[in-house]
């Protein structure tokens, strides 16, 4: 810690620190004497390390130089890497290079050149936009540009989809910011130091360094700072209050200067504007493993409900040199969310119908802390090597208050009250890390990489259900009552250990021999126990409860697999393929323990799959791509224990210590066609997956003994939820979902239309009985399908106006098997957004929108109009001071409706969310850098996003 202080310490206190030397002037050109703009140029030398771009005119500068002899390195996407040795001539203290020819990269795809300019790039898995010629508002952040961007969405949470897909990770300058974190960096960045946003389909780190991809993408973000701005520092410092005591306060500095960089966040606030999202960590230097050390879901609940946050985060970079890089992050946040939410469940079986009308109140307090680094060093010119440590601690508690009202076929059955207390530790570690050899320069390559993971977690819950019997035979008797008390102490502790090797050995010019073994395992070690207590607090001990409520349980296992695998590769400048089979035998190892009697776990299963990736360019600008990947998943700790795991005698579930791991089939077709100096573009996305040794539940319901009164004797029958696991080998459950996009643009993008759309079809299977004693039950085949469309406009003639008329529609039905139950539900939400310079200096914004919904179920209709509103005025030297009005939903009409399906259930949920207040918010901005500010003093910087309107 004391050394890592001290590396702070020195990035503070040396920003301003330079020395007395020379400068270097030169041009870029390309192969056709055209000047290129906008590419990375850096120098070093054992005295330096310094970056710059260059600029229209395709020259590039250097001042302060202090070694004689230097090397010039070139990138630029489209271009193959420009590397240089120069030394100074003798006396001379300014040297211009003679102009430098870079060579097209030979896997470019397209350019699109407007005005000298390149503004989108598209390569095989990379979209690159250009930030030049979009119309953004002064103090526009990363967000703002995101939105005007062909194929990509924002939506009002700030979660971001690209060709329909969900962006996880941002990378600033190709380093993970904040550990990935979207969120904190496209609503914190300011939009005027970016030069370039790319889209990647990422497959990790070996498919970045060796080209061979395995697996599936996921898309990622990347951020490329212009480098005249990568010298130099910025603030915003926030602050509001408002009706209903809402207030904001927020602040970021960040600075910057050649090869280090480091950024401190920090917010407060009770508007619901979380600035972490602690789901998100880092990838590691191994991806997509499952197991130990994994974190759970999130702890504090995105926008439902009242939430109050107080986080503070710092994120750190430094270039030793270009052989040596470290970044990484801290980041800790506490939370207080309070939310109400209403459900309404229709249990659907043969032979009865259950209806629960359900009212909670849930309160969540706790925190969170991450920290991350990456260390990446290359030792020599073929030997490439990253460390990734990762650590994070979560704690917190929960109270709940749950009223219920059961009904069976229309009549009264129960009334219960359910109050829940949980208190909960959670730490993790790990550690990741990768080795990459290029044995020749032909393509003969050894890729090595491991994972360790650790992760444990302590919780203690107390639980009372107060449950109200009535006799429908009889509505005049007095209901009898159920107490239970539950005491449970849980700890749960897992780790994940992997490794992989691939060695890859050219065969042709075009072709190569790929062979991969990889290791993982996950191991479990969870204990359990509990006792029951009624209301006079004494321990429930008769027959009906002691086997349901007091348990003592250990149990353990480890899931392992061994995958290898052997495929050809083939790339030209027209098709590219891998053909090849793989085998991973599994293995699932353990035992359940109570009261000294074992129940083994053991299992073995072989799975051989093809190795299959096909991608075809139609044209620069079109292809298509086909991917099939396959995976085991082994049962959960719930799922698998073979004992009943209940804190209430009235809702059991039990585990099959018989399951076998589920394997799933996926399937992945991309097409893209685009033309971009048309203002054309287009992609469709097709996504199947089918599984085998599905895990599926069997759900009963049924009357069972549930207390024995000792005053007379009289045994009290209660209505039994239960729910049990097997696996499904007779069919094969399955999902489909595909989306497409078409955007217009026109008139220097002016006008931009936006058509997008999909089709989901699922097939879930589940189980059924009403027999406490049938442990088969009845088969329902459960088929949803979802129809999702939509139509956006834009209009954005300049900075000072935009307008954004937009609807989006939604059909979903689903139908049951068993009973030929149908549900059909409808959706229509037109919107409008827009902002308008009233005056120069002064805003005015709105964002409009109106739900009209059918089909949820009774009492849980809403169709909300939702009005936001701001007027914003600038001032100070240089507009860097704003103060703003905004009024969050005018109307008081913001709610939270949902409906899910799962086979008989059907849940429609209702939640509350941030209602009707105003606010007056004071922000202040300043940037300072070494070649100056963006786009000129007079150009109000950018900076921390307000609270989302």
């Amino acid at each position: 810690m004391r050394g890592f202080m001290l590396f702070l310490l020195s990035m503070l206190t040396g920003w301003t620190v330079y020395g007395q030397t020379r400068s270097v002037q030169g041009m870029l050109k390309d192969d056709k004497n055209r000047v290129i703009a906008g590419a990375t140029v850096k120098l070093t030398s054992k005295l330096d390390s310094m970056t710059a771009g260059s600029n229209m005119a395709g020259i590039f500068t250097f001042d302060k130089i202090k070694a004689d002899t230097f090397k010039i390195t070139v990138s630029n996407l489209g271009f193959e890497r420009f590397e240089k040795e120069f030394g100074f001539p003798k006396g001379e203290v300014k040297y211009i290079i003679p102009s430098l020819t870079l060579q097209q990269n030979s896997q470019m795809l397209e350019e699109v050149v407007v005005d000298g300019v390149p503004t989108v790039v598209v390569k095989s898995d990379t979209l690159e936009y250009t930030m030049k010629d979009l119309k953004l508002r002064d103090g526009s952040v990363a967000e703002d540009a995101l939105k005007k961007l062909q194929g990509v969405e924002v939506d009002k949470d700030g979660n971001v989809t690209a060709q329909g897909e969900s962006v996880k990770r941002v990378r600033i300058n190709g380093k993970d910011f904040f550990g990935g974190d979207v969120k904190t960096a496209t609503q914190n960045l300011p939009a005027n130091i970016i030069q370039k946003m790319q889209i990647i389909d990422d497959y990790g780190d070996m498919a970045n360094i060796t080209g061979n991809k395995n697996g599936d993408s996921e898309k990622v973000l990347n951020i490329q700072i212009d480098p005249k701005y990568n010298q130099g520092h910025m603030t915003t410092l926030r602050a509001g209050y408002g009706t209903e005591d809402r207030y904001q306060a927020t602040g970021m500095w960040m600075g910057m200067r050649e090869g280090e960089q480091i950024s401190v966040l920090g917010n407060l606030n009770n508007t619901n504007a979380p600035l972490f999202d602690f789901n998100t960590t880092g990838g590691g230097a191994r991806r997509g493993q499952g197991g130990g050390g994994r974190r759970g879901g999130g702890m504090f609940g995105g926008s439902d409900g009242l939430t109050k946050i107080g986080s503070i985060g710092l994120n750190f970079r430094k270039d030793f040199s270009d052989k040596l890089t470290a970044y990484g992050s801290y980041s800790y946040s506490h939370s207080n969310n309070t939310t109400l939410s209403q459900r309404y469940i229709v249990n659907a079986t043969p032979g009865r119908t259950q209806a629960d009308s359900v009212d909670a109140n849930s309160n969540t307090i706790g925190g969170n802390h991450r920290f991350e680094a990456n260390v990446e060093w290359k030792p020599t010119a073929k030997d490439y090597i990253k460390i990734v440590p990762q650590f994070g601690y979560d704690d917190g508690n929960n109270n709940s208050i749950t009223n219920s009202i059961t009904y069976l076929s229309n009549v009264l059955d129960n009334k219960q009250e359910l109050t829940t207390g949980t208190n909960s530790t959670a730490p993790r570690f790990g550690i990741s890390g990768l080795y990459n050899r290029k044995l020749n320069d032909n393509g003969r390559n050894l890729f090595f990489n491991f994972n360790y993971n650790n992760a444990k977690t302590d919780k203690d819950v107390n639980q009372i259900l107060d449950r109200y019997i009535s006799d429908p035979s009889n509505i005049n008797q007095p209901m009898s009552n159920i107490y239970q008390r539950t005491v449970q102490d849980a700890l749960n502790k897992s780790w994940n250990a992997g490794a992989s090797v691939n060695y890859t050995e050219p065969l042709s010019k075009n072709g190569k021999l790929e062979v991969t073994y990889d290791f993982n395992k996950n191991k479990y070690d969870n204990n359990i126990s509990q006792k029951g207590y009624d209301k006079d607090s004494s321990s429930i001990e008769n027959a009906f409860e002691n086997a349901k409520l007091n348990l003592d349980y250990n149990y353990d296992y480890a899931f392992t697999t061994h995958k290898i695998g052997a495929n050809y590769l083939f790339s030209n400048d027209k098709v590219t393929y891998s053909v090849g089979v793989a085998g991973q035998p599994s293995q699932l190892r353990g035992s359940a323990i109570n009261s000294g009697e074992i129940i083994p776990i053991s299992r073995n299963n072989m799975n051989w799959m093809p190795i299959a990736r096909f991608e075809y360019k139609f044209s620069r600008q079109s292809n298509l791509s086909v991917n099939y990947s396959g995976s085991p998943t082994e049962p959960s700790v719930s799922q698998i224990l073979p004992y009943n795991l209940s804190t209430s005698s009235t809702n059991i579930v039990y585990g099959n210590a018989n399951l076998n791991p589920e394997f799933n089939h996926d399937l992945k077709l991309r097409f893209r066609k685009n033309d971009f100096q048309k203002g054309n573009n287009f992609f469709v996305f097709l996504n199947g997956s089918l599984a085998d040794n599905k895990i599926v539940s069997l759900n009963k319901s049924y009357y069972g003994p549930i207390q024995k009164d000792p005053t007379t004797g009289k045994i009290d029958s209660a209505l039994i939820s239960e729910t049990r696991y097997l696996n499904e080998t007779g069919d094969r459950p399955y999902a489909i979902n595909s989306f497409y996009h078409y955007g217009k643009s026109w008139k220097e993008k002016t006008f931009n239309v936006m058509l997008m759309g999909g089709i989901s079809v699922n097939k879930t299977i589940g189980y059924s009985s009403i027999d406490e004693n049938d442990n088969i039950g009845q088969k329902n085949v459960a088929r949803n399908f979802v129809l999702t469309q939509g139509l956006m406009f834009r209009y954005n003639p300049s900075e000072n106006l935009e307008i954004n008329p937009g609807v989006r529609y939604q059909f979903t039905h689903t139908e049951n098997s068993l009973l030929q139950r149908n549900s059909d539900i409808q959706t229509w939400t037109p919107t409008l957004i827009g902002s308008y310079n009233i005056l120069k200096n002064t805003i005015f914004g709105a964002d409009l929108s109106k739900s009209f919904n059918q089909g949820y179920g009774q009492g849980l209709s809403s169709n909300p109009f939702i009005i936001n509103t701001y007027v914003e005025q600038r001032f100070l030297k240089d507009q860097r001071g704003t103060l703003r009005l905004q009024a969050f939903d005018l109307l008081n009409q913001q709610t939270n409706l949902s409906r899910t399906v799962d086979g008989f259930l059907t849940t429609d949920s209702r939640t509350n969310r941030l209602g009707r207040y105003f606010m007056v918010l004071f922000t202040y901005k300043f940037q300072k850098f070494a070649m100056g500010n963006p786009e000129g003093e007079n150009r109000f910087p950018g900076g921390m996003r307000p609270p989302r309107m």
